[in-house]
């Protein structure tokens, strides 16, 4: 989401500064291409060094960059990382969010810095009711979802307490060709093309039947920027409004490369096979399985269009073809560069 939010607002002629952990210093890819020498003139792009659970830190980039506006999208995001480092995920994701609101308050900047959450319909977890508004209670079902649950109140806390312009974007699933590769969506895809171009044999994946509202990232950070926009600030929900399964993210990325799933067995045992040449394309592997699952997310984004005038452009079959093009594109280097 940083990457596609910088070029955003960099086009609308924006300042932008960015935090990067000490350990990503090797991993800025995804914005490598905004860079540019700090000496040159005209720079717009910074990065500085930075860390959730660093409330100094935090405070002294605040106090220096004099933001207009923050946006929070900082986070342990992966679901099934934070069960193995719950601590972690909450001091990043829940504690952290307090750590940048009270820098903003210290340094009493209240009534300049608009601040935007990112939230997230993991938030949900067993859900409540469908599809998933505004107003649907929250249910989490993982340290990920629990720590982001605080992130969010803390942020109505301080917008009711202080008068901050804060607003939370609940954010149902969005990718795109960047997302991270330990993820399902680019884990499909990548595996996908890999097994076409005879990298991989077989893609190894958990819960096919768990059902994503699943977007457009490139889509959602324009809502982010709409959201801190009005006069007042609020939450939102960005979503589709559209579900769909794992099982059928899957057979879409296979589709591209023209091949065909079959699907037999069941449970553990299920497997997908090449509809066409017999090999066994798709096995499950139950360490993937989540100690309590979310089954289904489906968002309802009416708000966000009547108020903010937004609406996903990216449909999901688009979505998967231009993910599997980056990706069949990077196994076809891969495969070039071992030759």
């Amino acid at each position: 989401d940083g990457a596609y939010l910088a070029e955003l607002l960099l086009e609308k002629g924006y300042e932008v500064h960015g935090l990067k952990r000490r350990s990503s210093s090797f991993n800025t890819q995804r914005v490598d291409h905004l860079y540019r020498d700090p000496h040159e003139a005209n720079v717009s792009f910074f990065m500085h060094y930075g860390d959730m659970t660093d409330s100094t830190n935090l405070i002294r980039l605040v106090q220096q960059i004099q933001p207009d506006e923050i946006y929070n999208l900082a986070a342990q995001s992966h679901v099934a990382v934070s069960f193995e480092s719950p601590e972690y995920t909450a001091n990043a994701d829940g504690i952290g969010v307090l750590r940048l609101l009270e820098a903003v308050r210290i340094l009493g900047l209240e009534k300049k810095t608009k601040f935007y959450q990112a939230s997230t319909s993991e938030l949900y977890g067993l859900v409540q009711q469908v599809p998933q508004r505004e107003t649907t209670p929250f249910y989490p079902r993982s340290p990920y979802a629990a720590a982001k649950l605080y992130g969010y109140w803390i942020t109505v806390n301080y917008r009711e307490a202080y008068g901050m312009h804060a607003s939370n974007g609940i954010l149902f699933n969005h990718e795109s060709p960047i997302r991270g590769e330990t993820f399902v969506t680019r884990k499909i895809t990548r595996g996908v093309a890999r097994i076409e171009v005879g990298l991989d044999q077989c893609l190894y994946l958990g819960n096919l039947e768990a059902k994503r509202d699943w977007g457009h990232a490139r889509d959602y950070v324009e809502g982010m920027w709409r959201i801190l926009q009005q006069d007042e600030p609020d939450d939102y929900v960005l979503a589709t409004g559209e579900t769909r399964s794992v099982r059928e993210f899957v057979e879409i990325a296979f589709d591209h490369v023209g091949r065909k799933l079959e699907w037999r067995g069941n449970g553990v045992d299920e497997v997908g096979v090449d509809a066409f040449g017999g090999q066994t394309l798709v096995r499950i592997d139950p360490t993937y399985f989540r100690p309590t699952e979310v089954d289904l997310l489906i968002g309802d984004a009416s708000k966000a269009k009547d108020r903010l005038g937004w609406t996903p452009q990216t449909p999901f079959p688009e979505l998967v073809r231009e993910m599997m093009a980056a990706d069949l594109a990077e196994a076809r280097r891969e495969v070039s560069n071992v030759i």
